[in-house]
């Protein structure tokens, strides 16, 4: 199958419109020319602009840390409810199959209700679930709890990626959102490092509530801050709420001085009298389509392939370390001996997550340059590499094994950051059409989920079942298979504005064969 990608301007691209304005697109992209004379190289952003990005990444940071703070909170979560292998597997599924069922059932929402009010509402729901989650009575309490946070969770994987897409230059998009991204690994690592203070400080069985405590005033700060930024322009367009949309794009691009001093959008050209109009489908359906069927591939395969790894290695790095340096729960009998545990592991998985932050700082320098795709696949190719040598490291000297396992999900941490964690990420949001954008970024998000579903929920049992070494393996062959989809199915989007990726969508699909 041949690359779809788009190269160049589309002066086509605004035929639709009528004489008179700029596209929406046009006035971001736009560099100020400054009466004074200053030069300017590139289009700056301004402080609405940095606003948004603060607000969406901070979304992605509660993400990290709320997940992968569970796998230090487990073991203490299981001495305080006596939980077995099943139960295990509910508390590491529970928040990613949230994920799933608010990515399906509210990332489409933006589409119908707006960017900013999707935004809005995806935070309120994750404060109150926080707060509920601290105070859970009862194991059943805190499964529901966390299914919650991962519903608010779910929802932000679109409305994020599409708030800072919809108003940032073209130019600065793949660098800006992976940016945003990278806010997942800092809140995974944030997640150990503060569950590990708390474990210091606090040597006890409820110590857990603390970790989770620990993000409720940050929460609440940025659901007061998600009031006050601007509604993405491009929705307002695309629902015909042409004049709202100038407004909005006016406080978006608010500099001083001013510029541009005025906005006029272009107009949408009037259809002939008794000549109909064509509403474009917005259901799900329509992204199996034709039209949409590649990209809806592209989106989703490989990030759920992806997500059976970083997912699965994410949580229960603590749990594999401690069976590697011969830790198993079963010798640790006593509340001392469980926390004592759990700070050596929570030691171990923060060393290793500082590796999710080197490789989304290499995705945010390399994926305008290099491309979405090779990046992607590269990093699957690393990923594998280093599941590999995991893998190994039962058939070594036993001096050799921790250094084997150490290295392997450290390459494995860098290489899906730099590729498939980011790039999925990041191309899920910039494939699809305008008007189902919402739509395709969350479908992308909750097929993803699944995989990370499978992986949190039975990766307790298949560890006693079939042992460390055939998962790792499983997951090898995972990453070569996502590797393979990608450059099949492979549509490149590196560096071009979104209404040129709505015109060449159009103009690939027009000239398909049937």
């Amino acid at each position: 199958m041949n690359e779809l990608s788009i190269a160049g301007a589309h002066p086509a691209a605004a035929a639709d419109v009528g004489p008179g304005g700029k596209t929406v697109q046009q006035y971001i992209d736009e560099t100020p020319r400054w009466e004074d004379g200053t030069f300017v190289s590139m289009t700056p952003m301004t402080r609405m602009q940095w606003l948004i990005w603060a607000l969406a990444a901070a979304g992605k940071f509660f993400e990290g840390m709320v997940v992968f703070m569970t796998g230090v909170a487990l073991p203490l979560i299981s001495k305080d409810w006596n939980l077995g292998e099943f139960e295990h597997g509910m508390v590491a599924a529970a928040s990613l199959l949230g994920i799933l069922v608010g990515a399906t059932l509210l990332g489409g929402l933006s589409d119908h209700f707006g960017r900013k009010r999707m935004f809005i509402v995806e935070m309120a729901l994750f404060t109150i679930f926080l707060v509920l989650t601290c105070l859970s009575p009862s194991f059943v309490w805190f499964v529901i709890c966390l299914l919650g946070l991962g519903l608010a969770l779910g929802c932000d994987y679109p409305t994020a990626h599409m708030v800072i897409s919809e108003s940032i230059p073209s130019r600065s998009r793949g660098r800006l959102v992976l940016s945003a991204f990278g806010f997942q690994a800092v809140g995974a690592l944030f997640g150990t490092f503060v569950g590990y203070l708390i474990l210091v400080n606090h040597p006890a069985l409820d110590a857990w509530r603390y970790m989770y405590a620990a993000a409720i005033i940050p929460a609440v700060l940025v659901l007061v801050g998600r009031f006050y930024i601007t509604e993405s322009v491009h929705w307002l367009f695309a629902k015909g709420k042409v004049a709202e949309a100038e407004r909005e794009a006016a406080r978006l691009l608010k500099r001083t001085p001013a510029y541009p001093k005025k906005i006029r959008l272009k107009r949408k050209k009037v259809p002939k009298a008794g000549v109909p109009v064509r509403k474009p489908e917005t259901h799900y359906g329509v992204l199996f389509n034709r039209k949409n069927r590649r990209a809806t591939i592209l989106a989703s395969v490989p990030w759920f392939l992806q997500d059976l790894g970083t997912y699965g290695i994410g949580i229960f790095t603590p749990v594999i370390l401690a069976a590697a340096v011969g830790r198993q729960k079963e010798h640790a009998t006593s509340v001392a001996d469980i926390v004592q545990n759990d700070i050596l592991a929570a030691r171990g998985a923060a060393t290793i997550d500082v590796l999710l932050i080197v490789g989304i700082i290499v995705a945010v320098l390399l994926a305008d340059r290099a491309g979405r795709i090779r990046l992607q696949i590269v990093g699957f190719f690393g990923c594998a590499l280093g599941l590999l040598v995991a893998a190994l490291s039962a058939y070594v000297a036993p001096q050799l094994e921790v250094l084997m396992v150490f290295a392997g999900f450290m390459l494995f941490n860098f290489m899906t950051n730099m590729g498939p964690n980011a790039q999925t990420y990041l191309i899920a949001g910039e494939v699809f059409p305008t008007e189902v954008r919402g739509k395709g970024a969350g479908f992308a998000a909750s097929f993803a989920k699944i995989g990370a579903v499978l992986t949190a929920f039975l990766f307790p049992v298949l560890l006693a079942d079939f042992g460390t070494t055939a998962i790792l393996l499983a997951l090898v062959v995972a990453s070569l298979l996502g590797a393979w989809v990608t450059w099949q199915f492979r549509i490149e989007t590196a560096g071009l504005n979104l209404e040129e990726l709505d015109a060449d969508i159009d103009a690939e699909y027009a000239h398909a064969p049937a």
